[in-house]
């Protein structure tokens, strides 16, 4: 088999003959370096034959242990006798194309989220445009005059990630986007790292706030949505410490017949513009929840008397699951801004597990219930404003 262009891997041992502005080469591995040996060769079916068997002395070499690093061994006394320099150009791919290769690769070892997630920077490397690949300083360039900054800083992020497998693959030689994005702004959670939880009196408040909403006040009577149909939805994400899609995509069937205990096992969250189912949770685990007796009522207060377990636990107003984004923007906003402004759903979750952690809950135990680690904890969701109310026990 004879390849065009010098891309791609050859496995451990073996040479590949290719052609490259007309002429043959030997390209292959041996102890961890990528070699290319000019022939010096026109490409032609007599040529070939000769490109063979350097082809073969070089395999039988390596795998007899023979191999000559200098390589003079196998070069052509043509080529050494003109000195000729191996100056064959790599073929860099671009940036479309290299992205569409290295997606592909993922796609089998991701969830659909994912996959939706890295089909939407294709569309950004079209409208950046001609620009090459490993012109790193020129894509940064380009990615900040046609995006927000720190859309620009994920892009760029998601490049390392490519240009590193494409390095480990023999793509490409080096990766130029290596730590450019830790240079570019931080993003807020980074600035602003502390997680911000609810009080149990600003939890109450702001359920009973759901409950208590019956639309907008016109002077005459309500109009538009009531936000209450939202409110179990709420406390269930305080009682939990779930993860709101993790809340969205809850079925009946998950629950325990008494109530008891709750099995997140799914989850659908909305990406690119549409709901997406997902089996597992973000890491890729499943989980029984053990309800309090709060959850427990909680749950047995909403459910229907002839459920169908394949039914949402908590659906929108029309019976389809949560729009996640539409909920923080027109009811969260609206009703917990009054009560606690810069909060979202997530902070649902600091809530839990700081509140927790208050009421002395081991933290190995918190973790196995919400699904993450006592290091995050301790970095990302615990409060320590709301811990310093803790004393030492004498």
């Amino acid at each position: 088999m004879y390849s065009k262009t010098p891309t791609g891997k050859n496995p451990k041992g073996s040479v590949s003959i290719i052609v490259s502005n007309g002429r043959l080469q030997l390209r292959f591995r041996h102890a961890g370096e990528r070699h290319y040996l000019s022939l010096g060769l026109p490409d032609n079916p007599i040529n070939r034959k000769a490109a063979e068997a350097k082809k073969t002395q070089i395999e039988l070499d390596i795998a007899s242990g023979n191999f000559d690093p200098t390589l003079a061994k196998y070069t052509p006394r043509s080529v050494l006798k003109t000195a000729e320099p191996d100056i064959t150009p790599r073929v860099t791919p671009k940036i479309t194309d290299f992205w569409e290769a290295y997606i592909q690769y993922k796609a089998s070892s991701v969830k659909e989220t994912t996959r939706l997630y890295h089909q939407s920077f294709g569309k950004m490397f079209q409208k950046l445009g001609d620009v090459p690949l490993l012109d790193a300083i020129a894509v940064k360039t380009g990615l900040e005059k046609i995006t927000t900054v720190h859309q620009a800083k994920r892009t760029l992020m998601q490049l390392c990630a490519a240009c590193r497998w494409g390095v480990k693959h023999g793509l490409i030689d080096s990766n130029p986007y290596e730590g450019m994005a830790n240079e570019m702004p931080k993003y807020r959670y980074q600035l602003e790292p502390k997680p911000n939880a609810f009080t149990e009196e600003e939890r109450d408040r702001t359920i009973q706030a759901f409950r208590d909403h019956k639309g907008n006040w016109n002077g005459r009577g309500y109009t538009g949505f009531r936000f209450s149909h939202y409110a179990s939805f709420v406390e269930f994400l305080f009682l939990t410490g779930c993860r709101p899609s993790e809340a969205v995509g809850l079925r009946w069937g998950s629950i325990a017949k008494d109530c008891g205990s709750v099995y997140f096992g799914e989850a659908i969250t909305y990406c690119c513009g549409k709901n997406v189912h997902v089996e597992g949770s973000k890491n890729n685990k499943k989980r029984e929840f053990p309800c309090s007796e709060r959850l427990r009522l909680l749950l047995q207060s909403i459910k229907p008397e002839n459920l169908d377990p394949d039914s949402l636990v908590f659906p929108s107003p029309k019976g389809k699951p949560i729009n996640y984004n539409n909920f923080c923007n027109q009811a969260w906003n609206k009703i917990v801004d009054p009560i606690k402004p810069g909060t979202t759903p997530y902070s649902c979750r600091d809530s839990f597990i700081t509140n927790q952690i208050i009421k002395r809950m081991p933290e190995s135990v918190i973790a196995k219930w919400c699904d993450t680690s006592v290091e995050m904890i301790q970095t990302h969701y615990a409060d320590y404003m709301k811990l310093l109310s803790l004393r030492p026990v004498d």
